[in-house]
């Protein structure tokens, strides 16, 4: 069920990643006719966190990461998949989260078909996962990659319902070679929606 829900402030974003990481938990993400809850996040830090594109300083590809705050910073990996990021931090810092799950609110039946599944498909199916959210919110580089989150008039945006989170629970970053053992991944304990195997989310 979709609460009512408010636009979230540019200085709400402006802040170290791994601040802004956990309390984004629970805030709403609204594509069209989609809608889904944050339960999985994932902070990426500056020049000095060698798992982060910001490492490999201000590019034409990572420029949206440096700022402003509250952009969609899209990339594709493995020549499959998109991975929505939103930027954070001051202008001309670089700083990001990686929305890793969400739990499915609206539009589940499009999104089972943007996913290629039964109409009635089992939510964790749609949206457990970077990769798998992308597809069943229809979220590509070339569409949303820049785009204002913040703004009211995007396709594409972050919203907030007020909804407090119960547990938060903090793990070291999963999918990764490089910086590993950073506990940055913050998720939602026990939520049937949260990737990663299931003895590490709390179920």
């Amino acid at each position: 069920m979709l609460r009512a829900t408010e636009p979230v402030g540019l200085d709400f974003f402006a802040r170290p990643a791994e601040e802004l990481a956990p309390v984004l938990l629970g805030c709403v993400l609204l594509h069209g006719e989609t809608a889904g809850m944050l339960v999985e996040t994932e902070a990426y830090l500056g020049l000095d966190d060698l798992a982060a594109h910001a490492s490999r300083g201000l590019t034409p590809r990572t420029k949206v990461i440096f700022g402003p705050a509250g952009r969609a910073y899209v990339y594709f990996i493995y020549g499959m998949h998109s991975c929505l990021n939103i930027s954070c931090e001051p202008t001309g810092r670089a700083g990001s989260l990686l929305v890793r799950a969400l739990e499915p609110l609206l539009g589940l039946a499009q999104m089972a078909a943007w996913r290629g599944l039964p109409p009635h498909a089992a939510p964790r199916l749609l949206t457990s996962g970077p990769g798998r959210l992308c597809q069943a919110f229809g979220i590509t580089r070339a569409t949303h990659n820049g785009i204002d989150l913040l703004n009211g008039d995007s396709d594409l945006q972050l919203r907030d319902d007020g909804y407090k989170t119960p547990s938060i629970l903090t793990t070291p970053r999963i999918g990764i070679t490089k910086a590993a053992d950073r506990a940055l991944r913050f998720l939602v304990a026990g939520h049937l929606c949260v990737s990663g195997p299931a003895r590490a989310n709390g179920r």
